[in-house]
């Protein structure tokens, strides 16, 4: 069974980047349903017991690839933030590097970013992710796909659903990536390599 994950912040903590409502909205009513339905579908199927990871990988589409693929994904959404004021807004060390090599800067890299966050037609996710030799790669990701499913390491990923954003910036989906940045905690993201 899976649970519905705590924030490990108050539900006001990332405004003004994302409200409590929507916060409230998101975490406690879209990804509650997820949980539930995932919960629902697992019982004597050959994905009980498997960590989502493996389900994910496992599950090349449906409704069971779905709600793993959209827990998994809001997992790793929502625990990479934090307040404005306690988030590290910026990479350090090898990722920094890694960054500036690949994209020349940290704030071509963030105009990229929010450009394929942008472009992508439809509901999904935009990813950072690193492959088996260490390069990092932007990727575009429809409905509830997740990177591992091209083998490649999620560290970054921003939500282009419009329930992420819909709320706080209505049909402005280029200034809710934006926005986003002052409450990315890149210590977070590092943790993920």
């Amino acid at each position: 069974m899976f649970i519905l994950i705590q924030l490990p912040y108050a539900s006001d903590a990332l405004e003004p980047a994302i409200s409590a409502q929507t916060l409230s909205f998101h975490h406690g009513k879209h990804l509650q349903a997820y949980v539930d339905n995932l919960n629902k579908l697992l019982p004597g199927s050959e994905f009980e017991g498997l960590p989502l990871e493996d389900i994910v990988r496992k599950t090349p589409a449906g409704p069971v690839f779905n709600n793993a693929g959209q827990i998994l994904n809001h997992e790793m959404y929502f625990t990479q933030f934090r307040p404005a004021g306690e988030a590290v807004q910026a990479p350090t060390g090898t990722l920094a590097v890694q960054i500036d090599k690949q994209w020349g800067s940290f704030d071509a890299f963030k105009a990229d970013f929010e450009a394929k966050g942008v472009g992508l037609f439809g509901s999904g996710w935009v990813w950072l992710s690193e492959d088996k030799d260490g390069s990092l790669v932007i990727t575009q990701e429809l409905g509830a796909s997740n990177p591992i499913v091209k083998g490649l390491k999620p560290l970054l990923t921003f939500d282009v659903w419009e329930h992420a954003y819909y709320l706080d910036y209505q049909n402005r989906r280029a200034a809710h990536l934006s926005a986003l940045w002052q409450i990315v905690d890149w210590r977070i993201i590092a943790s993920r390599r």
